[in-house]
């Protein structure tokens, strides 16, 4: 199984090129700097999810076309603890706070994103909110999370969830300076 850490940025530049768009063209549609785009590109950096929405978006792409590891129309089988499909942010840019893990990449053509994150506890209390069209879901597996939703915040706990529109700008952090875990799924239309 190819390392999705190392297809992500790969698939985009192929999907980009399969577009005839330049670097330049797909960052001012996106959103987002050239720089980033070259990094995301060259594998250095692992887009944020609200970053790679953007870039989809972009290309009139579903999300899932970066992060499928087939064409299997079949159900697809995961289990997070072996499947080792985890793909984390490291960029100046975007938060690192966040581990996501992939529930079906083997999904073709897929509408919904379904996802387990571990959150880490982050010191910033200036959350920077990313917001995208869509709907999202999110179910508190372990601890506790925060969730700005506009202006307002809601406090999760195990078992607890939330389902929102993503087009309001928002963020999901641990909270309480402890380690969550959600299950998140993440649907944008084509």
């Amino acid at each position: 199984m190819e390392n999705t850490r190392s297809s992500v940025g790969k698939r985009i530049r192929t999907y980009r090129e399969e577009k005839n768009l330049s670097c330049e063209q797909l960052a001012e549609q996106a959103g987002i700097s050239v720089e980033q785009l070259d990094r995301i590109e060259a594998d250095a950096d692992l887009p944020a999810l609200s970053i790679l929405l953007k870039i989809a978006r972009a290309m009139g792409v579903r999300l899932g076309t970066f992060l499928d590891d087939n064409d299997d129309l079949g159900p697809a089988l995961s289990n997070v603890g072996t499947a080792g499909i985890t793909f984390s942010t490291n960029s100046a840019h975007t938060p690192t706070h966040m581990n996501y893990h992939s529930l079906a990449r083997t999904k073709a053509n897929r509408h919904m994103e379904p996802f387990i994150i571990d959150i880490a506890p982050i010191t910033a209390d200036d959350h920077e909110l990313s917001s995208h069209e869509g709907e999202e879901f999110i179910l508190v597996t372990e601890g506790c999370v925060e969730i700005t939703y506009g202006n307002r915040s809601y406090i999760l706990r195990q078992g607890e969830s939330i389902y929102y529109d993503s087009i309001v700008p928002h963020h999901v952090h641990a909270y309480g300076n402890r380690a969550a875990r959600v299950l998140a799924v993440v649907y944008v239309p084509a």
